[in-house]
């Protein structure tokens, strides 16, 4: 081997000159290939350099033992070398020519190429290659759509999205659907099995809605938990009885003489403002009262107090008679099918005319047993406490024939008759035990609010341990404040309580968007159209208690039924005392806020006060109607009265160069004014024009108004038709208070 150092021979990996075929591929020199032998005499500019295909001061292999590069025209370069078919480097170091194809490159004069032999070239494989990869891939064939056969079971709340793949039915073609029936929802919102039901039975899929298994003891009728109870564990039970009566009847001074404690006077206005639970005992049995209000905007109290008891006394004022309160409690009592007892309270009064109630009672059917009925009727007098004892006997004579009993040794079910939040106690509810007995550290379920019974206290403020059935007691514990109405039952686990009791708040709230998703139909709208521009009175209600939130509500929906022009909206209503919340929603809503019995606390107050909230306390529900009325009033668009105040006739006619029309008048009646009146030109009794007067002279002078049997002349603004012999008509509009 040479011991001279090796001259770069322009990038191509060539060895020693007698090597020149050993790694480097096929070259030409002045357009001949090379030779394996000797050296090239005109090696390239460049320097000493190692090939490229070797590392940095290594020598390069000999060419002793390789194979000679192939001296034919045209061929092939070796294997394996870095820069096959390459052309040389140009003399004098000038730049090179671009690099032929790494493979199947044609030789420098003309020689055969790889494409004459059947194999493509590697620019035309990387074309085929990307033209491969930009052709669209045509997609797999859809599956059909497999919807199960049979009813589909779906849980009491879902999603659209859920109910789409439990169906198998597109979420658009559903929401397409909900759409039609005029509810606009989307992918993801929560609506209840009813809903849904609805909704799939367009697409011809019968539904059945899944109940969990922790669902399967909730009771929903308490009269049926009755029912299955056996009959040898069944027990008497005090009677629960309701009274009821027109206002100012002597409802309350009833219960004050049976129960021996006053109450009335602790009661805004005389009036008991919310249902109350009351026990005492006569000849040993004891008898459970609810008091129930008297005045008309409490009839959903008193309709849930018809639905928990057992018998009815019907107060009627001996000196007043049957009013419409009293027929709508009788009704009330019909529609619960429980009996009823008459008590003429007030006879002790000079005016009492006994006989003439029991006549009226006899007019609306309910004939007491004196005229053949079998309605029992007793005269009292609360204020006196004449016949107290009467009636009470009456009470327990009417409970024996109905036999009321219960099962003691059950699992507690009872209803809420009121429930409230205390600042001291947090939510506090009073509930009237229907079946079984409820004990201290009971887990419970009432509606969608679960809890522990931490204690309990009966009517007169005593610590009670148990409550057997007939019971009103105050119970604390609860999570929150539940609805009046609700069913308490005792649960064997908490957390199964709280998690039936948060699916019920997800399917209150579910419904509750769906009635305000609920879309306008065109009947609606039509009656829109047809009633004018509905106005509307927002409103924010705290209240003391759930059952005057309720009472208060069903006095609007009264007001609102009266009339159409100004509805009243409730937007909130919630129990305890007014927040800076609820004063930031009625700034929001351009709401008033309506405290009964309730109390805004310092912020708020602050913050209403800064803002110029309307804050609006109330403690006896007249006042409350009042106000409403007064309000919604004042919303209503203005009434105008015609009043007319003159008559005239035009004798003639004058033109100004001013092109206008002056009408010389006579006044025949009344007087006519400059200003705020109105005109109307009559011709032949026709009105061909109503405007207003723009000028009234008399002479060449302005006058402000001419009375009757002189002349003038006027100018009727932007009418110049005015003729000789037309009659005008003189009238002013007088605004009228409106009323509802």
């Amino acid at each position: 081997m040479s011991d001279k150092p090796r001259r770069d021979t322009g990038g191509t990996g060539t060895g020693s000159g007698r090597g020149a075929g050993q790694q480097g591929g096929s070259r030409t020199t002045n357009g001949a290939p090379a030779s394996g032998a000797g050296r090239n005499p005109n090696p390239p500019a460049g320097g000493n350099r190692p090939p490229a295909n070797q590392p940095s001061g290594r020598p390069a292999p000999s060419g002793r033992g390789s194979p000679p590069a192939s001296s034919g025209r045209g061929s092939p370069p070796a294997a394996g070398s870095p820069r096959s078919g390459g052309a040389p480097a140009p003399r004098g170091g000038g730049a090179p020519p671009p690099p032929a194809p790494a493979r199947g490159g044609t030789s420098a004069r003309g020689g055969r190429s790889q494409q004459s032999r059947g194999r493509p070239q590697p620019e035309e494989r990387e074309r085929e290659r990307d033209s491969a990869l930009r052709r669209p891939q045509t997609p797999p064939p859809a599956r059909p759509v497999v919807r199960p056969r049979g009813p589909v079971a779906l849980p009491p709340v879902m999603t659209v999205r859920e109910l789409s793949e439990a169906t198998g039915i597109g979420a658009a073609d559903i929401l397409k659907a909900m759409l039609k029936a005029g509810m606009i929802a989307n992918i993801n919102q929560q609506i209840d099995y009813e809903t849904a039901a609805l909704i799939i039975s367009d697409f011809g899929i019968e539904t059945t809605e899944i109940v969990p298994e922790q669902m399967a003891g909730i009771v929903e009728d308490i009269k049926e938990v009755l029912k299955a109870q056996p009959p040898e564990e069944m027990r008497p039970r005090p009677p629960v009885v309701t009274i009821m009566g027109h206002v100012d009847h002597g409802k309350t001074k009833l219960l004050d003489a049976i129960r021996s404690t006053r109450v009335a006077e602790g009661e805004a206005g005389g009036i008991t403002q919310h249902i109350g639970a009351y026990q005492v005992e006569v000849n040993h049995r004891k008898i459970t009262f609810l008091d129930t209000p008297g005045h008309e905007a409490f009839t959903a109290m008193r309709a849930r107090g018809a639905q928990v008891t057992d018998i009815v006394v019907l107060v009627v004022a001996a000196d007043d008679g049957v009013k419409p309160q009293t027929e709508e409690a009788i009704a009330h009592v019909k529609a619960a099918g429980v009996p009823m007892i008459v008590a003429i309270n007030k006879i002790d009064l000079p005016t009492a005319n006994p006989d003439r109630i029991k006549q009226q009672l006899a007019a609306i059917d309910v004939i007491v047993e004196e005229y053949g009925g079998n309605v029992p009727c007793v005269h009292v007098s609360a204020r006196q406490k004449l016949n107290i004892d009467g009636l009470l006997e009456m009470i327990l004579l009417v409970a024996d024939l109905e036999d009321l009993r219960a099962n003691p040794n059950a699992p507690a079910v009872g209803t809420i008759i009121e429930a409230k939040l205390d600042k001291s106690r947090g939510p506090v509810a009073t509930v009237l035990i229907q079946n079984g007995t409820l004990h201290l550290e009971d887990n419970v379920l009432v509606g969608s609010v679960a809890g522990k019974i931490k204690s309990m206290f009966s009517d007169s403020g005593k610590r009670l341990r148990h409550a057997e059935p007939s019971t009103p007691v105050e119970i604390v514990g609860l999570e929150g404040v539940p609805q009046a109405g609700d069913i308490l039952q005792v649960m064997d686990d908490l957390v199964v309580a709280r998690e039936i009791a948060l699916q019920r708040q997800r399917q209150q709230r579910a419904e509750a968007m769906a009635a305000s998703a609920r879309g306008t139909s065109l009947e609606e709208l039509f009656g829109k159209v047809k009633q004018g521009q509905v106005k509307e009175l927002n409103l924010i209600l705290k209240a003391d208690v759930q059952g005057s939130l309720d009472a208060i509500a069903h006095l609007i929906e009264q007001l609102n039924q009266s009339q159409n022009e100004v509805q009243t909206r409730i937007i909130h209503r919630g129990v305890g005392a007014i927040t800076e919340g609820d004063v930031n929603l009625a700034l929001a809503s351009h709401a008033i806020i309506i405290g009964f019995n309730a109390r805004p606390d310092p912020a708020a107050r602050r913050h209403a006060e800064q803002h110029g909230i309307d804050i609006r306390f109330y403690n006896i529900i007249y006042q409350l109607q009042d106000d409403l009325k007064k309000a919604m009033a004042g919303m209503l668009a203005p009434t105008f009265k015609e009043v007319v105040e003159g008559y005239a006739e035009v004798r003639t006619t004058f033109r100004l160069p001013t092109r206008e029309i002056v009408a010389g008048v006579y006044v025949t009646d009344g007087k006519i004014t400059r200003t705020g009146q109105n005109v109307r030109v009559l011709r032949r009794g026709v009105v061909i024009h109503d405007g207003k007067i723009s000028s009234l002279k008399r002479f060449k002078d302005d006058v402000r108004e001419v009375t009757a049997g002189y002349e003038c002349g006027l100018i009727v603004e932007g009418f110049n038709d005015i003729q000789a012999g037309d009659a005008l008509e003189f009238y002013r509009q007088e605004q009228v208070a409106a009323t509802l």
